[in-house]
């Protein structure tokens, strides 16, 4: 268990955390209803330059249909960009190191990875991405990707918003998150970085004679810059491949501490977002309530052991932080890590499962609140099945189709994870890799199509997941994992417009007691659903006494 200082570090630091994206919530409601801002006299030129260019007309308004396919169109064509750059970055410029061009199936991975803000990894970037790769690729989907899951977001709340019409204009939108939002806000990050001593540099790695005679190559390159998009856009692709352990990405506690905040405010900021958006700030109360709840039941399941320094734990950091590092990336779904997983005790592992498997607590920017409102709909329902009364969520009555199109984008997830999983073990693709049929390697391939499937991008495997079958398999689950969803929940919010609302109040969804049942709706659809999976992987594990697989 952890101490009465490190649970101090843990409040301070969620806290610092809430009044930041308090205090921003308002900021970026304005970004999004266009509201009239002191920027505009800077930005409008440039938006409205970027407008003509790609032949928008900023005042088309949008149906669910035409926002959707509008985001997944501009995605698939930034992943065609990015897959050429990956595949020719040999005779490309910005290549100092001389780094040939990627295989096409791990730059397919790597390209639907990061156009999807899951920034899975089966490379180390130090020795595989050249500075245009690097910058060009994957820092241009990082942020390409944290715009798009915000703009759903954004659209699937318009539906849900008194008097709304449509869901707003995806292009404008994606625009002004890009423009108002996430440069100046990295911008910020990245300078606090360079302070922090996160290298920024474009002059090639530097060989050096160490005091004991040995070369040795200094790997930097324009890290700070990477690592605040990465971070703050939940993306969590790392510069190097051993991401934030890596001294130049995450070099001392204060880096830590920051890195974390910066996880945690976007999607934190967004849920305040929700009831700014609605004109009841209210409601965001059960969503803040309940996604922090359930991150508080992570925490205490990781913090239940101590995690003593060990094979795979890095000491700049310790089992504490290295616990808190890997509840927060999954909860959020940035996939970063500062230590290894195969490092960490069986129960900071299922509480890592649980924060992707619920992927709201609070989740990624944008899509995060899209499920928090899925699981809301979902509770609404049962409620209303069990006191006998008409469901209703702000006043709009929930019919069977509504359920019918929440309870199809939940179990999307898991077929996308349980089926790939046995594929890996019945093809032979694991044993390919040297991993058993066993609490371990189960744990590992299914970690890795979770993760692939909720978008997060941490993993055990690594770049030894560099095989045909693994860069396949995982695209495809990453595919459907991030716009099967996004999709169909798009589907829910455009039904709600123009439906008549009840004047009464029904359930009062904005009250302590709603936000206790919906937590409790969540732990029991999510246990009932994947409880015997875990049961072979990371519980068996704890009742086998593994507590440090690499040890």
């Amino acid at each position: 268990m952890i101490n009465l200082l490190q649970a101090t570090f843990v409040i301070l630091i969620l806290g610092g955390t809430l009044v930041v994206a308090k205090l921003l919530s308002p900021y970026v409601a304005r970004v999004f209803t266009r509201a009239p801002s002191r920027l505009d006299r800077f930005l409008n030129p440039v938006e409205n330059a970027l407008y003509r260019v790609i032949g928008v007309d900023p005042l088309h308004v949008m149906g669910w249909k035409e926002y959707f396919l509008s985001g997944l169109f501009l995605n698939i064509v930034q992943m065609a960009i990015a897959f050429l750059v990956l595949s020719y970055q040999g005779i490309l410029p910005l290549n100092p190191q001389g780094f040939s061009g990627m295989n096409w199936d791990l730059a397919l991975n790597t390209v639907v990875s990061f156009a999807t803000n899951t920034n899975l990894q089966h490379y180390n970037g130090e020795t595989t991405l050249s500075y245009l790769s690097q910058m060009s690729a994957i820092q241009f989907l990082q942020f390409t990707s944290a715009a798009t899951g915000i703009c759903m977001g954004v659209a699937m709340v318009r539906g849900f918003i008194v008097g709304s019409k449509d869901l707003g204009n995806f292009y404008v939108d994606f625009v002004r998150s890009l423009t108002r939002l996430l440069i100046p806000l990295c911008v910020v990050a990245a300078l606090l970085l360079v302070w922090l001593g996160i290298p920024q540099s474009l002059n090639g790695y530097k060989t050096v004679t160490t005091i004991q005679g040995a070369t040795q190559s200094i790997l930097i390159g324009p890290v700070a810059s990477l690592v605040s998009i990465m971070q703050l856009g939940t993306n969590g692709g790392g510069y190097y491949g051993a991401n934030s352990a890596y001294p130049f990405q995450n070099p001392n506690p204060v880096s830590d501490v920051l890195e974390i905040s910066l996880m945690l405010l976007l999607p934190t900021a967004l849920i305040f977002v929700f009831g700014e958006l609605l004109g009841k700030k209210r409601e965001y109360r059960p969503i803040m309530i309940g996604a922090y709840s359930l991150f508080a039941i992570d925490l205490v399941i990781a913090f239940i052991p101590t995690i003593p320094l060990g094979p795979g734990i890095e000491t700049r950091f310790g089992g504490f932080f290295s616990a808190f590092w890997t509840v927060v990336t999954t909860a959020v779904t940035t996939g970063s890590v500062n230590t290894q997983l195969a490092a960490m005790h069986p129960l900071t592992i299922l509480a890592a499962f649980m924060g992707m498997l619920i992927q709201a607590t609070p989740g990624g920017k944008g899509v995060g609140l899209m499920y928090m409102i899925m699981f809301i709909v979902i509770t609404v329902f049962v409620v209303g099945l069990m006191s006998g009364r008409t469901p209703e969520y702000l006043g709009i009555k929930i019919t069977a189709r509504d359920v019918k199109l929440v309870m199809i984008a939940f179990l999307v997830h898991p077929l996308i994870i349980l089926i790939p999983t046995v594929l890996a073990f019945a093809t032979g693709a694991a044993a390919q890799m040297g991993l058993q049929a066993d609490s371990i390697g189960f744990t590992r391939v299914l970690y890795e199509f979770t993760s692939a499937a909720a978008n997060n991008g941490s993993d055990f495997l690594g770049a030894a997941a560099n095989t045909p079958f693994f860069n396949i398999s995982t695209a495809i689950v990453i595919f459907l994992g991030r716009y099967a969803p996004i999709g169909i929940l798009l589907a829910l919010a455009g039904s709600m417009i123009g439906r008549k609302r009840s004047p009464e109040v029904g359930l009062k969804t904005d009250s302590l007691v709603f936000s206790i049942v919906l937590v409790g709706s969540i732990l029991v659809l999510v246990a009932l659903t994947f409880f015997p999976f875990l049961a072979l992987g990371p519980i068996l594990q704890y009742f086998q006494g593994q507590v440090n697989s690499l040890g």
